[in-house]
């Protein structure tokens, strides 16, 4: 019979003590994207339909060009944090681990190929 106390027993099952940053960091960005997105509708909405060099024109502007750019870089940190949450939540092991790391990879991925687009068609 061992004898543990329920503390020794709950030691690595528990919190991995990174739940509050955690939730910190998605109602941040949250607040975040509740002012990026309604200013990036209503700068970026208004050249949909355009021609290519309307396009050019309006994101060569400072302001289109830097709200365009915190939306992707908010929008992609916020997706990948909230896709975490969900693959803990539903995964455990090595898929765990396998998911996040290609979820990670994928944000990164698209965060970096929006903002390569946005400097190209900015410049």
């Amino acid at each position: 019979m061992a004898y543990l106390t329920d503390r020794k027993r709950a030691t690595g099952l528990g919190s991995a003590k990174t739940g509050t940053e955690h939730h910190w960091h998605m109602q941040i960005s949250s607040v975040a994207l509740l002012v990026l997105v309604p200013l990036f509708l209503f700068s970026f909405g208004s050249v949909v339909g355009e021609p290519y060099e309307a396009v050019i024109a309006h994101l060569s502007r400072p302001f289109p060009a830097i709200i365009t750019g915190l939306m992707l870089i908010v929008g992609f940190d916020h997706f990948r944090h909230g896709v975490q949450t969900a693959i803990e939540d539903y995964s455990d092991g090595l898929t765990r681990k396998a998911l996040i790391i290609a979820m990670i990879c994928v944000s990164y991925g698209a965060m970096a190929v929006g903002l390569f687009a946005l400097a190209r068609l900015a410049l």
